[in-house]
């Protein structure tokens, strides 16, 4: 890395991505070498940590703001009724009433994702999500989960969907293998997307704080800071949301009636 005495620079906006043991930092506070040096499936790190913490954020919200079931809700209540139908809603309506058995999966990944990013909006946190290795788990899950439920339900007629019938004869195979490739990228675009957002407006948001660290341009980078802090809370929503939505577009794929 380049000096901070030559640059002015104080801050290095890719080091909050890096993945380090938990509890293994210099006296500074400063990620070393030996934190992040041949790292073992068993050990704890940073992102484990915090998706740890968001499981737990997750039940604490959940269960503290359903265990009273007032008729009149308190404001965590109302909270937790607000997700729970928006997110019902959401299945209902893009995958049909067959999706709905399927909706706790759906409400869960959502409530995790959205966790996640939010959490990562804190001081000194760490965003799990911005990570392609846990993205790309979920958008696993999501994928071979709406692959092997389809053969399942629809055995092999869940194949009919990459054959356009209604493309003329001679286009019908060129489109079919346009069909599955675009079905096996699912999982690919599905994850890129949310990390790649978390990951370029992190580290936009880390290049303004080290401006702020500048005399002569801190009141600029202090407003343009919390103008994309606030850019960051909205994202941290629309990515939860997004990658709700396509998980309900390809479930519909399985549960839909295009098959039966």
């Amino acid at each position: 890395m380049t000096d901070v005495a030559e640059t002015g620079f104080a801050i290095h906006p890719m080091d909050q991505f890096v993945v380090s043991r938990w509890f293994c930092h210099d006296d500074a506070g400063t990620v070393i070498n030996e934190c992040t040096a041949d790292i073992q499936w068993y050990e704890i790190t940073n992102v484990t940590v915090w998706i740890g913490l968001t499981v737990l954020a997750i039940i604490a919200l959940m269960v503290f703001g359903s265990r009273g079931r007032a008729i009149i809700p308190s404001r965590v209540q109302s909270v937790v009724e607000l997700i729970y139908g928006f997110i019902y809603k959401m299945v209902e309506d893009v995958t049909g009433h067959d999706g709905v058995k399927y909706f706790p999966y759906v409400m869960t990944l959502f409530l995790f994702i959205l966790f996640a990013n939010l959490l990562g909006l804190l001081p000194m946190s760490f965003t799990s999500t911005s990570h392609v290795a846990v993205t790309v788990t979920l958008a696993l899950l999501v994928f071979l989960g709406v692959t092997i439920l389809g053969l399942i339900r629809n055995g092999i007629g869940f194949l009919g969907m990459f054959w356009v019938s209604s493309a003329p004869l001679a286009l019908r195979p060129v489109l079919a293998i346009i069909e599955v490739i675009s079905y096996f990228v699912r999982p690919v675009s599905h994850s890129i997307r949310l990390a790649g957002n978390l990951m370029a407006g992190h580290a936009v948001m880390k290049v303004f704080a080290g401006f702020a660290s500048m005399a002569v341009i801190s009141p600029v980078a202090i407003g343009a800071v919390t103008a994309i802090y606030g850019l960051e809370l909205l994202v941290a929503v629309v990515q939860a949301y997004v990658f709700t939505i396509l998980t309900c577009v390809y479930l519909k794929d399985a549960v839909g009636g295009a098959h039966h």
